[in-house]
């Protein structure tokens, strides 16, 4: 019997960290471009509510970006990161801070909930277009 291993067994600390980079570079180039088309079609609320949302999206990644470098380090037994507490911290804290920030999108702009949550979706989206991209190299 021929053992196989898994695509992902094979990725490297740099490879994710790759991954997870051009994850958070395409969410942002997604929600720019998304919302500027939707201002263009539909108004500035609903431009306003995707970019929210894409915001919110990229700023996920860049948490879990930092708390997976940390992660890493402590299971390599290197010196972990200075600034590891704080973003432990702000990792838990961020679920309250985002939820406020979709609180207030939704008090100020007033704007569509489908576009915010399509803004939200936008970091889903990229991982798994680079996951993909992954698997197919």
């Amino acid at each position: 019997m021929i053992e196989e291993i898994h695509p992902f067994a094979g990725l490297t600390d740099a490879g994710l960290e790759a991954l997870l980079r051009r994850s958070l570079r395409n969410t942002l180039i997604l929600g720019l471009a998304a919302s500027l088309v939707l201002w263009k079609a539909s108004g500035w609320r609903d431009a306003a509510m995707l970019a929210t949302g894409a915001a919110i999206s990229a700023a996920s990644i860049y948490e879990w970006r930092r708390l997976i470098r940390f992660l890493l380090a402590k299971l390599d037994n290197k010196q972990i990161p200075r600034g590891a507490l704080v973003a432990s911290v702000f990792f838990v804290l961020r679920l309250i801070v985002f939820a406020a920030a979709i609180y207030g999108s939704l008090k100020c702009f007033q704007g569509s909930v489908v576009a915010l949550l399509c803004g939200l979706g936008l970091a889903v989206v990229a991982l798994v277009g680079e996951a993909l991209r992954f698997l197919r190299d």
